[in-house]
């Protein structure tokens, strides 16, 4: 069983920069990524990365913002966000899949393992 918990959600003033971490037992996990959902709206892909050869992809929201990275000595796992805007306000989850491939790599369905969330408020 994978168990993953998120840190760093903040309340931040817009253009401003939050790092969020997760940390796990992902060892064997073909990907990570992170979700983010804001009341009222659906689950959406952040961003995301393939164990096996490090590759990233983000949404296009995000692209230029967010960078997602991975400490492997630590097993952990980093979304970096800057140039905040109020429409990131969002709960932040970390996720985990084995899948290999970029297929549904933005999508919930490609996970099976999430963390419980960690909150990130933009004050605009």
């Amino acid at each position: 069983q994978v168990q993953l918990a998120e840190s760093g959600g903040a309340s931040v003033q817009a253009g401003g920069s939050l790092r969020l971490s997760c940390s796990g037992n992902t060892y064997n996990m073909g990907r990570l990524g992170w979700f983010r959902q804001a009341p009222g709206k659906e689950r959406e892909g952040v961003a995301a990365r393939l164990t096996r050869d490090g590759s990233t992809y983000y949404a296009d929201s995000v692209k230029g913002r967010f960078t997602i990275s991975k400490d492997n000595a630590k097993n952990t796992l980093f979304l970096q966000m800057n140039s905040l805007k109020f429409e990131d306000t969002a709960m932040y989850y970390c996720a985990a899949g084995p899948g290999a491939g970029a297929g549904l790599i933005l999508n919930s369905q490609g996970y099976n393992y999430w963390g419980q969330g960690t909150q990130v408020t933009v004050i605009s």
